[in-house]
């Protein structure tokens, strides 16, 4: 009889572009763009947030991704040719058609077999299941999910009036970053990897938020409204009328989270941090308010709030962390894994 195996996590890395742009300079970049001016300090007044990250120009998503991917291989200590799958985990693309992962995999010189998984800003989250269903099959050894965001491609610059920015106002917190992770096949028996996974979706709130260009619908708009990240209703209430079936569903793994030794959660904006904890009634001392000062990393924020933890002293070896991924769509997601 096989061993039984579980997807340990062997490396996190983040990559942050070195250019950081204020609010305040969003602001009066908003202001010269079009026919409306916001008042000073009105962007961090509602979002809590101080500034974003933002790619060189000619830097695409995949080469955050890469960037990442090379700081995961040297954390785990290996070479791209031992990995045996690759990842690419994010919102966004290079481009619709091949898929991002062959385009990181030639960066990085990669040759084995690579897929695009994708679900918002649950997308690394979600890959992290793929992989370790892989690795409870038997079928890969050792993985690498690489993700990169360019969240500064779905900002609005050119409001006509308060409504309107307030509608785009999720565009102004968005960040670009890479991320990555290296995870190998350990046995089930010493206790370390991904212990538990759940996923619950409340699809009839996909309207709530969007960026409508580039698919079907609206393939070659170039309108505001559909090539930005655009609040289209009550986001929160996606959140709020699943809620019922993740306890349902996930409330002893929300109980093992609360007792983990730190709590990544997806974060758009403070008032959303403030609520999800509220909400869920996670530990405040055991999260990290990395929104305030990165922005909304979409599919990137989970590992970078790991990554800082982890560079702080909040997480060593042996911890038991929580990571809770939270997307439009809407989609809900849990991993609890013992470091």
């Amino acid at each position: 009889m096989s061993e039984a195996l579980r997807a340990h996590v062997t490396a996190v890395a983040v990559h942050l572009p070195s250019r950081y742009r204020t609010l305040d300079e969003s602001r009066l970049k908003i202001a010269a763009s079009g026919d409306y001016a916001p008042p000073p300090g009105f962007l961090e007044d509602l979002t809590g947030v101080r500034g974003v990250h933002v790619r060189e120009d000619g830097e695409n998503a995949s080469d955050l991704a890469a960037a990442a991917a090379c700081a995961a291989l040297d954390e785990a200590g290996i070479r791209i040719k031992d990995i045996d799958l690759l990842l690419f985990a994010a919102t966004a693309t290079d481009m619709i058609e091949p898929a991002t992962s062959h385009l990181v995999a030639v960066k990085l010189g990669a040759c084995c077999p690579v897929f695009d998984v994708k679900n918002a800003c649950n997308s690394f989250l979600n890959a992290m299941e793929v992989a370790a269903s892989f690795m409870a099959a038997g079928r890969y050894r050792t993985i690498l999910i690489a993700c990169g965001e360019v969240g500064s491609m779905v900002t609005r610059w050119n409001v006509p009036d308060r409504q309107a920015l307030l509608r785009a106002l999720p565009g102004y917190t968005a960040s670009d970053a890479g991320a990555a992770m290296v995870l190998t096949a350990a046995p089930v028996a010493d206790g370390r990897g991904i212990l538990d996974m759940r996923f619950i979706s409340n699809s009839a709130a996909w309207e709530s938020c969007t960026v409508a260009g580039g698919g079907t619908l609206h393939g070659r708009s170039v309108h505001d409204d559909h090539a930005t990240l655009r609040v289209n209703g009550d986001l929160r209430q996606g959140a709020f009328d699943a809620l019922p079936e993740i306890l349902e569903a996930a409330g002893e793994l929300l109980a093992a989270a609360r007792a983990g030794v730190f709590v990544a959660f997806h974060q758009t904006a403070m008032p959303q941090y403030r609520d999800t904890i509220n909400t869920l009634s996670l530990p405040e001392e055991r999260c990290m308010p990395a929104v305030a000062g990165h922005g909304n990393c979409a599919a990137a924020s989970l590992p970078l709030q790991l990554v800082k933890a982890r560079e702080t002293g909040r997480v060593a070896e042996g911890d038991v962390v929580s990571m809770i991924g939270l997307a439009s769509g809407f989609s809900f997601g849990m991993a609890l894994v013992r470091w």
